[in-house]
C-alpha cells in the first residue's frame, strides 16, 4: 500500500498545476527587459586634467567626461500619460464629514 504517490500527469494535460508550471517557464515580455535596439547610458573619459600621487601612487584626480544619454526603441518608451486605472462610477457629491458626538445624548418623545 503506498500513500501520497499520484501518477504523473500527461504531457498535454489541462489542470492548473500543469498549466502554471507552462507559464512560468516562458520567457517574460515586461516592458522593462531591455532590447538590442535599447542601449543604456553611459560615460566616457576624455581627456585627464589634474593627476595626483595618491599612496605613492599616481591617480587621476580630475578629468573630463563625455555622457553618452540612452537611447529607448518605440516599444520600450513609456507612453506619454499613465493608464487609466480608476474611473468614476458615481458621484454623489460632496463627502459629507464626519463629526463624533462626544455627548451622550436622548431622544425626546
Amino acid at each position: 500500500m503506498t500513500y501520497g504517490r499520484k501518477p504523473p500527469h500527461a504531457p498535454d494535460c489541462g489542470c492548473s498545476v500543469c498549466w502554471s508550471g507552462r507559464e512560468v517557464a516562458k520567457p517574460a515580455r515586461s516592458r522593462s527587459t531591455p532590447c538590442a535596439q535599447c542601449r543604456p547610458a553611459s560615460v566616457l573619459p576624455i581627456r585627464t586634467i589634474r593627476m595626483g600621487k595618491i599612496a605613492g601612487v599616481w591617480t587621476v584626480l580630475a578629468s573630463e567626461w563625455a555622457v553618452i544619454p540612452a537611447s529607448t526603441c518605440e516599444k520600450h518608451t513609456p507612453p506619454a500619460r499613465p493608464p487609466k486605472y480608476w474611473s468614476v462610477v458615481l458621484d454623489t457629491g460632496k463627502p459629507t464629514p464626519y463629526v463624533p458626538i462626544h455627548e451622550p445624548f436622548e431622544l425626546e418623545a
